[in-house]
């Protein structure tokens, strides 16, 4: 299988920003974007990533369920839970299911 159509290896990204997928340590995103991990069924995620597009925020989404190493790194950085949206901020540090307004400044700081 090769990168384009692997979801190991190639993250759903939206808005402007890095190119295909990368291992987790490389998830950082580019100043200006977010890394946004996510599942399919999670109402906070799609309402998250709603108002990112609606702000023309750029991000990278990650299904979890989709990219087991990438539920390691959420379960890392949530005391051991898959809480989603967790979001990755380009000086890598992270927030759980942060307001878009948080999002927006963090972009910005």
């Amino acid at each position: 299988m090769d990168n384009a159509t692997d979801p190991e290896t190639n993250p759903t990204q939206h808005g402007s920003g890095t190119g295909s997928g990368h291992p987790v340590a490389d998830l950082l995103p580019p100043r200006g974007t977010v890394t946004m991990f996510t599942t399919s069924w999670c109402g906070y995620c799609a309402q998250l990533k709603g108002a990112l597009t609606r702000d023309g925020l750029s991000f990278t989404e990650v299904d979890i369920e989709a990219n087991p190493t990438r539920a390691e790194f959420v379960e890392h950085v949530n005391a051991g839970n898959r809480t989603v949206p967790t979001v990755l901020f380009p000086d890598g540090t992270t927030a759980t299911n942060p307001t878009i307004a948080e999002v927006r400044e963090r972009i910005a700081g």
